[in-house]
């Protein structure tokens, strides 16, 4: 499979501890790396690094070759190729759910207010929303808000779309029509980079498992062989503290 993107010896510290240490991964077009770990290991660093919202000490981040350095001057276009979705949905509170979506694409790509009307508004029936495009955001549930996150990351159509834990700040009963969403776009063969806790949904989704733990990756192996047999002992005790089932 063709490589899109490239982490090369990526080092990240906040001050003067060290968040994020000789970090290396390869990710192939249309693949779902999904990264699994501890809270505070650095998952979320991590996805920010690649995006280019946070610098780093050594090491790169390369995008079809071309190194994403947040101090270039062309990071806006690199970040306009790596879509991502926060915990936090950001929605502007005084603008529609369609005003939300069109603006990025207006302002900032320059394209024309027919063609993403129309996109916008496709992507929202994709996602079972497009009854909702009228409405404000406060008028809309978690998970209808985290929908309409998604949206507005796909329609600047990314090549690589990284997810931080988009489910973690949902009543249990709304992860599930989020979860489907990102199943759906799996199924369309997007790259993507997740970090979760959803270990049910990493084993369902994943092409590959990647276990971070205190800035480093422990262990990385298709769903299969890192559920049923992890080859590290941190990933066993990792594994322990879900309530996992097999079946």
């Amino acid at each position: 499979m063709e490589e899109i993107l490239k982490i090369d010896h990526l080092y990240k510290n906040f001050d003067d501890l060290a968040v994020l240490e000789d970090i290396n991964l390869s990710v192939s077009k249309g693949e779902v790396v999904v990264i699994v770990g501890p809270s505070g290991c650095g998952k979320s660093t991590l996805l920010r690094c690649i995006n280019g919202l946070e610098s780093i000490e050594e090491g790169k981040v390369l995008l079809d070759g071309e190194i994403v350095n947040p101090t270039t001057g062309n990071i806006r276009k690199l970040r306009e190729r790596i879509g991502m979705v926060f915990q936090s949905y950001d929605l502007f509170p005084h603008m529609t759910i369609l005003e939300n979506i069109m603006l990025a694409p207006l302002k900032v790509q320059k394209r024309d207010k027919a063609e993403v009307k129309k996109e916008a508004e496709e992507l929202l029936d994709r996602v079972g929303l497009s009854s909702k495009k009228g409405n404000f955001p406060r008028q809309l549930s978690g998970g209808q808000k985290q929908r309409v996150a998604i949206v507005r990351a796909l329609i600047m159509n990314p090549e690589v779309l990284l997810f931080d834990e988009v489910t973690a700040a949902l009543d249990p009963e709304m992860v599930r029509e989020v979860l489907d969403v990102i199943l759906d776009l799996a199924s369309q063969d997007r790259t993507m980079i997740i970090v979760t806790h959803e270990m049910a949904f990493a084993k369902a989704i994943a092409d590959r498992i990647v276990l971070l733990d205190a800035g480093t990756i422990v262990e990385q192996s298709d769903p299969i062989s890192f559920f049923e047999s992890p080859k590290t002992e941190r990933a066993r005790k990792f594994l322990s503290t879900f309530e996992y089932s097999k079946q």
